[in-house]
């Protein structure tokens, strides 16, 4: 097996993802589930991929992570660098070299993705033996160090119960732990609070932003929660139809989004101060991936949309300020400048 760590290069980004281009091949058309996508991601950093269900925003954690289902699901194009070395352009058995050791996930559903027959002290433990080569008594007790760490009470005991003796919170802990065995590099948590309440969502939300800070960890939080966002991200990017629209850091994008469907999820939160009025909608749907529309995929249902929207050719980035772009031609009028 090839040491890749040796074409890494520590002054390029933690993660570099560069017009990357997925699409699934099936029956009723080709589905392009993400196109063009492209945003960084530093150490010790928190970016957010915010959009609606259906966007692509799992679609492209999985390009990264290399755990596509293919067929139907096949990446036709860009790059996913890190620290300079394309991922995509390796071997399978090299790919998996990055898998827990540098890259890691933290899938949306627990029950799921936890071994239903095993313990979860026996699948924390494998880790430990198929990838450090450890004892199963040196495993078992790493295991149980790392139940600890992510404050799952009497975690001696409690290697011993299925995943199905544990609450949601308690599973996702689990998860968490999984996820931090091999100390990555690079966490990414894919939807990590769905189906918990807001008592536990907070929870685990200050959890990883601990154990981050700790690592120094570069954090990839894919979500449709604008109240998470805020709390924990240092840059978000909007996704819309498999493309980044907009990019900026997190503060930005809440005092002033820079692109309709940005500014269109701002408006959709109920809010406190606007009690009595009508809750505003995003009218129409998302497209269909195998339809998509030409130009600007969001011009069906963009308040600002004009002829030159609905042309063949997509809105390009522009650069706002900063660190921050956004895909729009009517910039300025959605500012308000």
């Amino acid at each position: 097996m090839t040491d890749i760590s040796v074409g890494l290069d520590p002054r390029a980004p933690l993660l570099h993802v560069d017009d990357l281009h997925v699409e699934f091949r099936t029956r009723d058309g080709v589905a392009k589930a993400v196109n063009g996508a492209s945003f960084y991601l530093q150490p010790g950093e928190t970016l957010a991929i915010l959009g609606e269900s259906g966007c692509g925003k799992s679609v492209t954690a999985q390009a990264v992570m290399g755990i596509l289902d293919s067929p139907p699901g096949h990446v036709t194009g860009g790059q996913v660098l890190y620290r300079g070395v394309d991922l995509l352009k390796l071997a399978e058995k090299d790919r998996r070299q990055f898998r827990a050791n540098r890259i890691a996930m933290i899938f949306q559903d627990a029950l799921s993705a936890l071994n239903p027959v095993y313990t979860v002290g026996f699948q924390l433990a494998e880790l430990f033996r198929k990838h450090r080569g450890m004892s199963r008594s040196a495993a078992k007790l790493k295991a149980i160090e790392l139940l600890d760490q992510v404050r799952i009470p009497a975690a001696k005991d409690r290697i011993n119960d299925y995943p199905h003796q544990f609450s949601g919170g308690m599973r996702q802990r689990v998860m968490i732990a999984m996820a931090l065995a091999l100390d990555p590099e690079v966490l990414i948590a894919d939807e990590p609070t769905t189906a918990l309440d807001v008592t536990v969502q907070a929870q685990i939300m200050g959890l990883l932003a601990e154990l981050q800070r700790q690592r120094n960890m570069g954090l990839l939080l894919i979500t449709h929660d604008m109240g998470v966002v805020a709390d924990v991200a240092d840059r978000i990017s909007v996704m819309y139809a498999g493309k980044i629209v907009e990019e900026a850091p997190v503060h930005d994008i809440y005092a002033r989004p820079a692109h309709p469907y940005t500014k269109a999820l701002l408006e959709s939160i109920p809010r406190l101060d606007h009690k009595g009025r009508e809750l505003n909608v995003i009218r129409g749907l998302p497209p269909s991936l195998t339809d998509i529309p030409k130009g600007c995929a969001f011009h069906p249902r963009c308040g600002y949309a004009r002829e030159i929207c609905r042309m063949d050719q997509e809105p390009p980035a522009y650069q706002i300020a900063a660190h921050r772009i956004a895909r729009c031609h009517f910039i300025r009028e959605v500012l308000g400048v």
